[in-house]
């Protein structure tokens, strides 16, 4: 079974994919399909035209790049027919046209959707302040979960029932919103029988100007038992009776959160990076970790990422 499917409430009964049509959306594709057929939940596949592109030329062109749009979404229903990807699910292609997060949010809504997929292209730096990020502003804004899935991501979400190891990682600052979306990675975990690793990254700051002198050992002994603090925060996040059905591990580091949270999720193999987001009515801050380490991590990981928003 994926681990995204497992994650999920059991009475979820909708899964809205929200694709660009472009090769980035061949994996969250497979994660929506995976998680609709594994529920029996009707999945829905939208793909909206943005007027954007099309301003300087004229309604004209708008018009054409709706007909390709929508000869598009018809190539893609009829190759998932042909692949049997659709064999016995219920589904339905939604096309629409408008600012992509404004349409999107209108679909969960009108459709009650429980849970969003969608792909991100990974841009960073001045390419993603140009041409944006759908896939953040979704993140940022649905209130239900939403599952992001990478260019990195080596995870297809093929639904197999085999009791291999897993591992998830769960990043947290101690944030009110982080902690609240606790109980949800516990019980995935124990669903699946799958080790759950805790992880707090202390970011990297300068050392404060101090009156006096430190040595390298005190300097060292002061790093440790921030690091220790932190250990025993982490362990007493989980009830002594939740420790008993889970393997948990807890670390902490030191440095930048998204290169630390990237590099542990790669080195332990992490099948889920589960975020936990503050629930906004303004659509703010991530309040789990900066959002701009959230989109980082978001864009770099090796797996899927589930944000919950409390």
């Amino acid at each position: 079974m994926s681990c995204a499917a497992a994650t999920l409430d059991p009475r979820l009964k909708s899964v809205l994919l929200a694709t660009d049509l472009s090769p980035a959306s061949i994996k969250p594709l497979h994660q929506a399909l995976s998680i609709a057929r594994h529920y029996e939940a009707k999945l829905y596949i939208a793909h909206v035209v943005s007027p954007v592109p099309y301003l300087m030329s004229g309604p004209e062109a708008l018009e054409l790049g709706r007909e390709g749009a929508a000869e598009d979404v018809r190539q893609l229903q009829r190759d998932l027919l042909h692949q049997d990807s659709l064999n016995g699910l219920d589904h339905e292609f939604i096309i629409r046209t408008g600012a992509v997060w404004n349409e999107l949010e209108a679909i969960v809504v009108e459709r009650q959707i429980d849970l969003v997929v969608v792909g991100t292209h990974g841009r960073r730096g001045i390419e993603k302040l140009l041409l944006g990020s759908v896939a953040e502003e979704v993140f940022r804004k649905a209130n239900c979960p939403v599952l992001t899935v990478g260019p990195h991501s080596y995870r297809e979400g093929h639904i197999e029932f085999a009791s291999e190891a897993r591992t998830y990682l769960f990043a947290t600052d101690f944030c009110e919103a982080s902690l609240a979306a606790i109980p949800n990675a516990v019980s995935l975990a124990a669903r699946t029988k799958a080790r759950l690793i805790l992880v707090h990254v202390v970011p990297a700051a300068p050392i404060p100007q101090i009156t006096g002198w430190y040595s390298a050992s005190e300097i060292a002994s002061m790093r440790e038992n921030a690091r220790m603090a932190c250990l025993r925060r982490l362990n007493q996040l989980v009830p002594p009776d939740e420790q008993m059905r889970i393997e948990i591990e807890s670390v902490v580091q030191f440095g930048i959160p998204s290169e630390k949270i990237l590099q542990l999720a790669l080195d332990q193999n992490a099948e889920l990076v589960i975020l936990g987001l503050r629930r906004s009515a303004l659509g703010g801050t991530l309040s789990h970790l900066p959002w701009a380490t959230a989109y980082e991590v978001v864009c770099g990981a090796g797996c899927p990422v589930l944000t919950l928003r409390h």
